[in-house]
């Protein structure tokens, strides 16, 4: 922020301009700053020195001097209010606290109202003294430690109250206004230099510097050209970074004196702008660091309970298992750290969405210029295909259409005004400001010059920025994070207890104590599972890869896991649920027909049919649409005209009756009616109703879709509507070339598209001559044989057509006929003579508009919008078709004939972004699964429940699933009503980036998990914060890509039921192998305290529990991570986030097993001391060997909690049997191996002793499956 030397307002004036607003304006103006004053905190894309620095500048350039000195007096006291809450903020430790900028912004607007406005004083003079002093704190801005500017301001605040409530207020002196402990600063500031100074000024209130620029200009010599050799120095106060939609252009302008509308801003302001508004760039995104990764890794809880274990061991002297238990710290660290860095990347991406030049005029000179160098007050110049450099407030547009959807995610183009925006609020819809553009948005079509009013991170996109990062900050544990926490202090506390325990028994036993230590600190190392951090990560790792084979890229590991407990996915429309791009759905024609177009979103024009459902099938179905009775004249309109293929010649024509007693007695031919592709061989033989809307879609259009010879891609150019047409017109091989090429259309002139009209239009020229056969009726049916024997005519004729399409509503106006359904003409050999004929008997063959068949157009507009779809008109007219009268194309635009009325109205045409194959079938899944799908999005809120509605989203018949809500409705309610939302809306429309974050950390509250999918940059701050953030990896943006946990490749939302599948088995597999972990464990745990209670020698030395944790978990622990997953997965409801990782019922089986195996192990352990009388040496290393095998065993017994053994089978998971080979031959090589056994203090075990081992197993196996068979019967679920 640019700092004003204190000597600036002696020696140069500032630089004022006077804007003349009435009262009412001004008060809207201040009433959204006070909305906004009471709304800060809640708003969390306003700061509150930027709602005070926009009351500031209404202050100084519309108030203050007498400009308005009368207000709204209820206006006044909620100002009141919210300065008085503003004032007294402050920052800093207890023995020095000062005020902080904002409540000194606060203080100043409060003496400047105080001084200007009649309505503001009274307000003030009915406050009680307590109450201002208590608000004002001006104790705090006349300490030694202020500045001049606040002295001043608390002078002048004391001097205001005094004077002017001296006895209403009972304010007998300044002493009333400030603590009696703090009048010692008042007492020395009035006695000052600077007090005497201030009795001189006219104005009590001084002048706040704080935001004031001052900048260097050039002179002028005697003949007023500019000298840069004598610069001028100007100070000014610049207007703060607003988008200004409520401003028209003219007060815009003065609110920027020195910005011209032609010869933009002056160079020599740039320097001082830039440094009182900051650079034009994005925040620089955080940068990797190795330590602080390596950092998190070592400070897991788990491994922290693993290096204090190898601490005690090594205060102990027992270096082996230290260096055993630091093997497996070093492990587990290498894994975690080595994924976390390849995902490292974060944020890296918000460098590319900065645009690198732009257009700008200064010094009345159009250059290019970085980016970065921008300002507000710049004067910008958009092209065609530029991307927008800064938030800009558009001053001129011509034809300007601006692609948005990296911000709001509408995939069509927003045509641009220059219209000022009335709202009570700055928090409008970013896809409603249509009169500023948006950095890094991109410019389709037009061109543009509007005045710089936002830069670097007060841009829309700075914002998202900068939300981003502080979602990174704020990234919370997932499911299994917490769970994996949870269980580890669980542990811990049992560590604790059996420390103290074992210890306390061993000195009842008058055993010594430093031994009992010991064997404390065995069961304490027994009690930790080793390879659960290492096995756990090492099965989402496995997790992780499976699902880069389904097309989805896993960025953070721990979200493999949270995928399984998702309960909620909030997911984007366009380009997630729906392809992202245009394609024509249906066409309906004049003569009732419509057509459906398949696969309408490739751009290939072999792909997809054209199906036409005929009128008869339409009238005979019960769910048509009729707002009137159909006549007559209906009923013979109902007769079908299509003979599209020789194939279909024996069900080519239908006639009806006129009356509903010849419909009955004339038999149907059903087969005739049913809906079928059309013949697109030959566009000359279409019924002219589909032949004309054809022509509209295909020539008034300024799209083009081509194959790239050389990379074997269709490529479009131009705007997504008219591409969708241009496909739709090329797939029935009736697109541009087709009329220009073989028919001899040459286009003369065009008026483009406007909001106010809603309509384009194209003028067309036909000249050819050609043969032409008579005909005694201009009406031939199309059905009737082609004898002439009539000798056809060289004429030379002229067809000038003007082609029109547009909003229904709006062309419909300017139509004063339409194509009748009857409408034929006679097919011919010669493809021009049957266009021309066909012009020539349009306005022949077309009827008067009449309500019934306007009420009929606006039916099949109702129809097609309530199902999604943006509606266009289709009409033409004939102008005139004489050779002489063809003149200038400028010439003809003017021409009278040439207005946009008295059109023939000839059909609709429906677009659509259509939903993408397969995710409805996913939607189901996951309703399925419990889980909870919602749509978010910035599009209008009838296409969003559309959409919504076809994939299952929106159920209007079920509560709970129908529910809709607009994202300014969300501004009204407060973050705790939208945690009460009953039922929870299941669609968002017309969302900003900060509903969707609104809408997660609500659904968190809630205490639901929640994913969040999407592609644009609007996504990225909502996916940031989500559990679980899904990006696209096609049509994703890099920034939303690089703040996602998962990348979806293919941009399939079917995708993410694969991986919430993927995530249910990882949680499952892990949860398998916790549950060995801990059995095994737990029997370890409670072998050593039976023995300790029971007075007999420890079974186990620290090391050789160290190795059988290491050899018997953590192999067959892995083989259960990759355990195939279960039939029934996506059948069940997710698992509740806030439950542990263990529940009771499978503590129930841990502890179940664990004693099983305890026991058995006990039993071989007394036998070889009691009865084979073997030495503790050597008993020690038979129940090793015992208690290692029956773990082993029971590794293929934890397959599945309920089912038999026989069941899963031994071979259905090949990884087990080589992990229980693997463990296996370490156990051998640990008891035999000299060296290694003598490290371990093993001993040979002998063959009497692998036959008690065998007899254990087998007793532990029969033990096991009888209780599996017990919870099978009595369907006890775990």
């Amino acid at each position: 922020m640019a700092k004003t030397p204190s000597s600036a307002d002696q020696h140069h004036g500032i630089v004022e301009v006077q804007v003349i607003d009435g009262t009412a304006s001004i008060e809207q103006q201040i009433e959204v700053f006070v909305h906004d004053l009471f709304d800060v905190k809640e708003n969390k894309s306003i700061s509150l020195e930027e709602v005070l620095e926009g009351l500031r500048y209404v202050m100084h350039f519309r108030i203050k001097g007498g400009c308005q000195p009368h207000f709204d007096a209820g206006l006044m006291k909620r100002l009141c209010e919210g300065l008085l809450l503003n004032t007294g903020h402050t920052e800093g430790h207890l023995l020095r606290k000062r005020t902080t900028v904002a409540a000194d912004i606060a203080f100043f607007l409060f003496g400047d109202f105080l001084e200007e406005v009649h309505e503001f004083r009274a307000i003030v003079g009915e406050k009680d003294v307590f109450e201002l002093r208590s608000a004002l704190k001006i104790h705090y801005r006349c300490q030694p430690s202020s500045t001049e500017e606040q002295k001043k301001s608390a002078l002048a605040i004391v001097k205001l109250l005094t004077e002017g409530f001296p006895r209403r207020q009972h304010i007998n002196d300044w002493r009333d206004l400030i603590k009696e402990s703090e009048q010692g600063d008042m007492e020395q500031l009035l006695a000052s230099s600077l007090a005497k100074e201030m009795d001189k000024e006219k104005s009590k209130m001084p002048r706040s510097t704080a935001n004031l620029v001052v900048a260097n200009t050039p002179g002028n010599n005697g003949d007023n050209e500019p000298n840069n050799n004598n610069m001028n120095k100007m100070v000014m106060l610049p207007p703060p970074q607003a988008l200004y939609f409520d401003r028209p252009v003219d007060k815009l302008l003065k609110m920027f004196p020195h910005t011209h509308p032609n010869n933009g801003l002056p160079s020599a302001l740039v320097p001082a702008l830039r440094e009182q508004y900051g650079i034009n760039k994005l925040p620089d995104p955080p940068r990797p660091s190795a330590l602080k990764m390596l950092w998190t890794q070592l400070t897991d809880f788990m491994i922290l309970l693993l290096l204090a274990a190898a601490i005690i061991q090594a205060g102990q002297q027992e270096f082996n298992s230290m260096a055993v238990l630091l093997i497996v710290v070093v492990l587990n660290t290498v894994i975690g750290f080595s994924q976390e860095w390849k995902a490292s990347k974060t944020l890296s991406a918000l460098m590319d969405l900065t645009v690198p030049k732009a257009q700008v005029i200064r010094d009345g000179e159009q250059q290019i210029v970085d980016s970065d160098d921008l300002v507000p007050g710049d004067l910008a110049v958009l092209d065609e295909g530029d991307a927008v450099p800064a938030d800009i407030r558009l001053i001129e547009v011509a034809q300007l259409e601006v692609v948005e959807s990296i911000l709001t995610g509408e995939s069509l183009p927003v045509t641009k005004k220059t219209d000022a925006i009335k709202a009570k609020s700055r928090r409008i819809p970013l896809g409603d400001c249509l009169g500023n553009a948006f950095m890094s948005t991109t410019i389709a079509k037009g061109r543009a010059k509007g005045i710089v009013v936002r830069t670097g991170v007060q841009t829309e996109i700075g914002k998202i920025s900068t939300a981003i990062q502080a979602g990174s900050k704020r990234k919370t544990k997932t499911p299994i994070q917490r769970r994996l926490d949870k269980l580890g202090k669980y542990l811990v506390l049992i560590a604790i207890v059996l420390c103290i325990l074992v210890t306390v028994i061993g000195i009842a036993w008058k055993k010594n104590v430093q031994e009992m230590i010991n064997v404390g600190l065995s069961l304490a190392v027994s009690v930790i599972p080793e390879g659960l951090v290492a096995v756990t990560t090492v099965t989402m790792a496995l997790g992780v890869r499976r699902m880069a084979f389904k097309q989805c890229i896993v960025r953070t590991l721990p979200a493999v896991e949270s995928l399984g407990s998702v309960t909620v996915i909030c997911s984007d429309k366009t380009g997630t649920l729906t392809e992202g791009k245009m394609g024509t759905s249906e066409m309906w024609t004049a003569d009732n027909n419509v057509y459906h177009f398949t696969e309408s979103t490739s751009l290939d024009p072999t792909h997809g049919e054209i199906i036409v459902e005929p009128a008869e099938l339409r009238r005979r179905m019960i769910h048509v649409r009729r707002t009137t009775a159909p006549t007559a004249e209906q009923d013979i309109s109902t007769v079908m005209k299509v003979d599209h293929s020789e194939d279909d010649a024996a069900s080519a024509t239908i006639s009806n009756a006129n009356t509903e007693q010849q419909e009955k007695q004339q038999p149907v031919n059903y087969a005739a009616l049913r809906s079928r592709p059309i013949d697109r061989s030959n566009p000359t033989r279409y019924v002219p109703h589909l032949k004309y809307s054809l022509m509209v879609a295909a020539l008034c259009n300024n799209a083009s879709v081509h194959l790239d010879e050389e990379t074997k891609e269709w490529k479009t150019i131009g705007d997504p509507t008219e591409v969708a047409l241009t496909v739709a017109a090329q797939k029935a091989n009736a697109g541009s070339r087709y009329w220009m090429d073989q028919q001899g259309y040459t286009k003369v002139f065009e008026r483009a598209f406007d909001s106010e009209r809603k309509l384009m239009s194209s003028a067309y020229m036909q000249q050819q001559q050609h043969q032409r056969q008579p005909s005694s009726n201009s009406n031939c049916d199309i059905d009737k044989k082609e004898d002439h024997t009539t000798t056809p005519s060289s004429t030379n004729t002229t067809t000038l057509l003007l082609l029109c399409k547009g909003a229904p509503e709006e062309l419909l106006r300017k139509c004063s006929s339409y194509l009748p359904p009857n409408t034929s003409v006679a097919p011919s050999n010669n493809n021009m003579s049957s266009i021309i004929s066909t012009s020539d008997e349009l306005a022949k063959t077309s009827t008067p508009m009449n309500d019934t068949f306007a009420t009929q157009v606006t039916d099949e507009s109702s129809r097609m919008a309530s199902q999604g779809l943006r509606v266009l008109g289709l009409a033409l007219k004939v102008v005139f078709r004489d050779t002489d009268d063809v003149t200038d194309p400028t010439e003809m635009a003017r021409h009278p004939s040439m207005v946009e009325d008295e059109f023939i109205f000839v059909g609709l045409v429906g677009l659509i972004d259509p939903p993408k194959q397969g995710v409805k079938e996913s939607v189901e899944t996951c309703q399925q699964a419990g889980i909870r799908v919602m749509m978010i999005t910035g599009d209008h809120v009838e296409t969003a429940v559309a959409i919504a509605s076809k994939l299952g989203i929106f159920q209007p018949d079920i509560p709970g699933m129908s529910r809709a809500i607009l994202g300014r409705e969300l501004d009204l309610l407060s973050e705790d009503a939208i945690i009460e939302l009953d039922p929870f809306p299941n669609v968002f429309a017309r969302v900003s980036p900060d509903n969707k974050l609104t809408i997660v950390r609500a659904l968190q509250q809630r205490g639901e998990l929640v994913a969040m999918t999407g592609d644009g940059v609007n996504d990225a701050p909502a996916i940031k914060s989500a559990d679980v953030g899904v990006a696209m990896g096609e049509a994703g943006t890099e920034i939303t890509k690089q703040a996602a946990d998962l990348v979806l490749l293919n941009d399939n939302f079917t995708t993410i039921v694969s991986a919430v599948e993927e995530g249910r088995h990882v949680f499952d597999n892990i949860l398998k192998f916790i549950v060995y972990l801990l059995s095994c464990n737990g029997s370890e745990i409670f072998l050593m305290l039976i023995c300790t209670i029971a007075n007999i020698n420890t079974p186990f030395t620290v090391m050789m529990i160290l190795w059988a944790n290491i050899i018997a978990d953590i192999p067959p622990a892995m083989a259960l991570g990759v355990e195939p997953r279960e039939k029934t997965l996506m059948k069940r409801p997710p698992r509740d986030p806030r439950t542990g990782v263990v529940t009771m019922g499978v503590w129930v089986v841990i502890l179940s097993q664990s004693l099983l195996m305890a026991a058995l192990s006990l039993a071989s352990y007394v036998l070889a001391l009691y009865r084979f009388n073997y030495d503790v040496h050597h008993a020690q290393s038979m129940v090793f060997t015992n208690l290692t095998m029956i773990q082993l065993t029971h590794s293929f017994l934890s397959r599945s909690v309920h089912l038999s053994v026989i069941k899963t089978g031994i071979f259905s998971n090949r990884w087990m049997l080589f992990a229980a080979g693997v463990s296996f031959f370490f156990l051998i090589l640990g008891v035999y191996a000299p060296g290694i056994s003598t490290w371990l203090g093993l001993s040979f075990v002998n063959w009497e002793s692998w036959i008690m081992i065998l007899v254990c197993c087998t007793i532990h196996i029969c033990l096991v499956e009888l209780g599996k068979f017990f919870l099978r019967h009595y369907h006890v679920t775990i």
